[in-house]
């Protein structure tokens, strides 16, 4: 894994006053790219993730007047449960961004009851093969372990799923601090995205992303993967 620092050409920073205020120039910021991919090429792509963090930003975003039966939304990762599941990230976008104005976007889950977990990740990848490639906007979270995506420290395929060359777009991962075994993106399918966000709240987060700017191994804190390949500058979108 790589040991060198960010440079700040590629990251571009956006502070914000409150959560609110940060979801919804978030969500013009979002809406936007996805506004100029449709005129573009009549389609756009949306990945997000899962926890707490993003829950006023997928609201915000899910009011925003865009052609989003032109749009297909998916998961940068997701645990290997049901949809109804409360840790569902299947479940977090269906009650909080497909919902409004985005209730008439498309969906393309990570995770199906089919087949064990090889099974599982094979159709995963599969169904986002079959997407417009590259993806038009990637949002990120990032944990306070400086995990990002399910790129969790100590990941049984933490090598593999943050390789550059990594040909499956979706592969399964487990890792004591990601609870259930998880699927997620993997790297090229997040650092080739149009637009690459990673938003963060908190002074605790700040100070992690303040760490993982600095040289160290992609390894240790696996968010140094995105910020050291991608091919667009990182946004950050923070708020105490």
């Amino acid at each position: 894994m790589k040991a060198t620092d960010v440079t700040q050409a590629n990251i571009r920073q956006s502070n914000f006053g409150s959560g609110a205020d940060l979801a919804e120039a978030l969500a013009d910021r979002v809406a936007d790219a996805l506004a100029m991919a449709i005129t573009q090429r009549g389609k756009a792509t949306l990945a997000v993730s899962g926890g707490n963090t993003p829950r006023a930003f997928f609201a915000a975003l899910s009011r925003r007047e865009i052609d989003w039966d032109k749009v297909t939304v998916t998961l940068v990762d997701e645990r290997m449960v049901a949809p109804a599941h409360e840790r569902s990230n299947h479940r977090l976008a269906s009650l909080f961004l497909l919902q409004n104005r985005a209730a008439e976007a498309g969906f393309v889950p990570l995770y199906n009851r089919n087949g064990d977990a090889a099974a599982v990740a094979q159709a995963a990848s599969q169904a986002i093969d079959a997407l417009a490639l590259p993806l038009d906007v990637v949002v990120l979270g990032m944990g306070t372990d400086g995990h990002t995506a399910s790129f969790f420290p100590g990941g049984t395929t933490l090598g593999a799923v943050t390789d550059p060359e990594c040909r499956q777009s979706v592969m399964t991962i487990e890792a004591p601090g990601a609870g259930e075994p998880r699927l997620t993106l993997t790297l090229p399918r997040i650092v080739e995205a149009g637009l690459i966000v990673l938003h963060i709240e908190g002074d605790e987060k700040q100070a992690v992303l303040a760490k993982a700017l600095e040289a160290g191994a992609e390894a240790e804190m696996p968010v140094r993967a995105v910020l050291h390949h991608a091919g667009t500058p990182v946004e950050i979108y923070w708020a105490p």
